[in-house]
């Protein structure tokens, strides 16, 4: 095994150099491509919709004014490719414009800046050119313009000029798409032109369309919620059952996507995995401790995405993209206080030196979580209050983003963990036992525009991931017992995304991962002494994958993925996906899915002892294969209502479980389910939306037969409705769960077949503005004061608080 370990580590290093190699004979061998498009404006080349990595995010390059300028007129002069926006101004506006896109549509928001019309703060217009649907622009937060401009079938090629008291926007829609390059100077629309005022953009890979639903959650709505962490944040989006978040978190009690757990799903950031796959000692992937400052937004995908992430995507592929290319020096703060002794303090900047774009940050987040619960709660101790349920986070990333020249970019970024806390789960009489958990993640890609088109785009990643996990404590306050993991891996992935012809793109490529564990046992307990233990195992998985889309035109959309994987351990087997598309009418659009799937047994349950719980580890283990589907409606009910509605199912075989205190293959799950989304703008101020997911994963097999799994809730449901004008926010946040069962360690009066009483929980929050880039924040949960169970036998407190400073600079 240690030649294969090797030689995979050579195969990796080899394949990545390879790649860069190739980048630079690109870099001096392309030619730089033109297109022909309006020539008063320079090209932000955003137009396709074949990609699989996230959004455009274009910032051009301008140093900001103290002075807010106004914004008193809108024209729109139609040209022959599409249409000019001119913002007339009171003043010289040389702002910063950051950019955005998801699906047709591409958002721009201008900086220091206030929507001051005759009509007010708002401007909607239908039909502006056969290939642009609608313009929107209206008035947001901390002196921001947001331009918002929907193509037909395609996202808006946009291209800006600041002269002369106005800002122009060039709005075009080109006939053919193409693949969007990367993290990459756009070139000019005409070779001739030399204008000081055309600005430089970056322009990073948008998210493809897909025949599954995704969903995303913006670095603005992370602070709406007022989320600490990636799992608060997640609470709010459908499909999510997230139990172990905010007060009272326990790792014991789970976090579901679908029905699946954490570990049935791929967990991505910037594209590569982070997950460990790790079911024992308390390790998993550990949305608890991921800083949400570093955050630009969380992507939910399913289907077709599995070809291209990973097999084991019963539930889905998470996606967390951090904050790249900023070009002005910006810097953000957060420090707030609140119950319990809670404190969070936040910081980051981002700026440009030369070339190259940075982005490092600080986060830190503590409390003790000493709170008054009821009796029969998990870990109440003597005097009525939670014991050993303190958290204390601290996390550090950074991103460096170089842009060789206009067809050649590389990227470096990391980030570190360091988590340490209590659990609660078992509880009786007290739980003493302790977690640290380190984290350490860094990658390494490039991406490369081949020959002189746009139509080739090459990438590689090389990542190396690593989780400590080390659980320990007393058992019956006599013996002391330890388990540590060591967790590594390093991976590496190629990706070449291909237009073969118009209505034909091809995404195909290899990924290679060399996995290492090291699991330390020890007890004092007489009864498990000789199985104190170090084990020491690694596994190599590699997988060619290729999905290929056909879209003969604006209506139909066809996906067909093949995921062929090796695995040292299992051996190959392969992972056929398909998806589709129907728009029926430009508002109403029917889509489906099928994905073949598998996902391996840890290492840790093949060959680790859990001495903490008991836990023997079983060799013999088969991996959980099965399927998974999606079929819904996309509908647009008016200009400003959406919906989406998702039927979800899926069959696993031998699921993994604990059995006799063993780890067996027990069965088989079923699970059905709905989900819904709604999302509503009122006015331009006001903004509504419903997540309503209903899950059925029921027990086919064994002593359970016929149950819903445990801890797992029949309903989730979350609504929200929002202000904010000009600095201000107001948001109330409900979220209901109902049908969650009763598992494992219930009171003496409580069976395994009851269910935790339903309950509704209503959180506030808000900011007022201080000054230009300052604002105090207020955030208040559970609205009714009312402590409530809200996982088997875990309590959230009554009314608790927090308060704090936000900058923006």
């Amino acid at each position: 095994m240690s030649k294969i370990v090797s030689n995979g580590l050579k195969l990796s290093f080899a394949i990545v150099s390879s790649n860069l190699i190739l980048a630079a004979i690109v870099k001096t061998q392309s030619a730089i491509a033109h297109q022909v498009v309006d020539p008063t404006a320079a090209v932000i080349n955003s137009s396709l919709n074949s990609q699989h990595q996230p959004h455009v995010n274009a910032l051009i390059a301008q140093s900001i004014q103290a002075q807010v300028v106004q914004v008193t007129g809108i024209k729109l002069n139609p040209t022959a490719n599409g249409v000019n926006l001119i913002l007339e101004t009171s003043g010289d506006l040389s702002s910063q414009v950051s950019t955005s896109s998801y699906e047709n549509t591409i958002t721009a928001e201008i900086s220091n800046s206030q929507l001051n019309l005759p009509q007010g703060k708002f401007f909607h217009q239908n039909n502006l050119s056969t290939e642009i649907t609608a313009l929107t622009i209206n008035q947001t937060v901390n002196n921001k313009i947001q331009v918002i401009v929907t193509g037909k079938s395609a996202v808006p090629m946009l291209g800006v000029i600041n002269r002369d008291r106005t800002l122009t926007f060039s709005l075009n829609t080109p006939k053919n798409t193409t693949l969007t390059q990367s993290n990459s100077t756009p070139r000019r629309s005409n070779p001739e032109i030399d204008d000081p005022t055309i600005q430089e953009i970056i322009v990073t890979s948008q998210k493809r369309q897909t025949s599954t639903p995704v969903y995303t959650i913006s670095q603005t709505e992370i602070q709406k919620q007022g989320s600490n962490s990636l799992a608060e944040a997640l609470k709010g989006l459908p499909g999510f059952a997230i139990n172990d978040a905010g007060f009272g978190a326990d790792i014991h009690t789970g976090t579901y996507y679908r029905g699946h757990s954490i570990n049935q799903s791929v967990f991505l950031m910037n594209g590569r995995p982070i997950g460990s796959n790790i079911n024992t000692y308390h390790g998993a992937t550990d949305l608890n401790s991921i800083p949400v400052e570093s955050i630009e937004r969380v992507e939910l995908s399913s289907g077709t995405s599995s070809t291209l992430y990973g097999s084991e995507a019963f539930g889905g592929v998470v996606n967390i993209i951090t904050k790249q290319n900023q070009i002005s020096p910006r810097v953000n703060g957060v420090a707030e206080y609140g119950s319990f002794n809670q404190s969070n303090y936040r910081l980051s900047y981002g700026s440009k030196i030369g070339a190259a774009n940075f982005n490092l940050g600080y986060e830190k987040l503590s409390a003790d979580n000493r709170y008054p619960v009821p009796a029969g709660a998990a870990n109440r101790d003597s005097n009525g209050l939670l014991f050993n349920g303190d958290i204390a986070t601290s996390n550090y990333y950074g991103n460096l983003t170089f842009p060789l020249n206009s067809r050649n970019t590389i990227n470096l970024n990391a980030y570190t963990i360091s988590s340490r806390r209590g659990l609660l789960y078992f509880g009786f009489p007290l739980q003493r036992d302790r977690l640290d958990h380190d984290t350490l993640n860094v990658g390494l890609s490039s991406e490369t525009l081949l020959g002189n088109n746009d139509d080739s785009v090459l990438k590689t990643i090389l990542s190396y991931n690593q989780d400590y996990f080390n659980t320990y404590g007393p058992t019956q306050n006599i013996y002391y017992r330890t388990g540590t993991l060591n967790s590594q891996a390093i991976a590496a992935r190629i990706e070449h995304q291909w237009q073969l012809a118009k209505p034909y793109n091809l995404t195909w490529g290899l990924d290679l991962k060399n996995s290492y564990l090291t699991g330390e046992v020890s007890s004092t307990a007489p009864n498990r002494i000789d199985l104190n233990e170090t084990e020491n195992k690694n596994r190599l998985q590699s997988a060619i994958f290729a999905l290929n889309t056909w879209k003969p035109n604006d209506s139909i959309q066809v996906e067909l993925g093949l995921r062929q994987n090796i695995d040292s351990e299992f051996g190959t087997y392969l992972n056929p996906t398909f998806g589709t598309k129907l728009a029926i009418t430009s508002n109403l659009a029917i889509r489906g899915s099928w994905a073949s799937e598998q996902r391996n047994p840890g290492l840790d349950q093949l060959y680790v002892y859990d001495t903490v719980h008991n836990w023997l580890p079983n060799p013999d283990l088969k991996p959980e294969t099965g399927s998974s589907w999606t079929a819904g409606l996309d509908v647009n009910f008016s200009r400003n209502l959406t919906g989406q509605f998702t039927y979800f199912g899926s069959s696993l075989n031998e699921r993994l479980g604990v059995q006799t205190g063993k780890w067996a293959n027990i069965g088989l799950v079923n699970t059905n389910g709905l989900e819904a989304a709604l999302r509503y703008r009122i006015t331009p101020a006001w903004s509504t939306f419903i997540n309503y997911t209903y899950t059925d994963a029921k027990i086919e097999t064994g002593a359970e037969k016929g149950l819903q799994l445990g801890l797992i809730p029949f309903s989730v449901a979350q609504l929200g409705i929002g202000y904010e004008r000009q600095g201000w926010q107001l948001n109330l946040f409900g979220s209901y769960y109902s049908g969650s069962r009763r598992a494992i360690f219930n009171n003496p009066s409580e069976q395994t077949t009851d269910f935790s009483p339903a309950y509704l929980n209503l959180d506030l929050t808000s900011r007022i503005p201080l000054t230009k880039n300052l604002g105090l924040t207020l955030y208040l949960e559970n609205l009714a004061d009312a402590a409530y169970e809200k996982a088997n036998r875990i309590y959230q407190p009554g009314l608790t608080f927090r308060v704090g400073l936000q900058s923006n600079i």
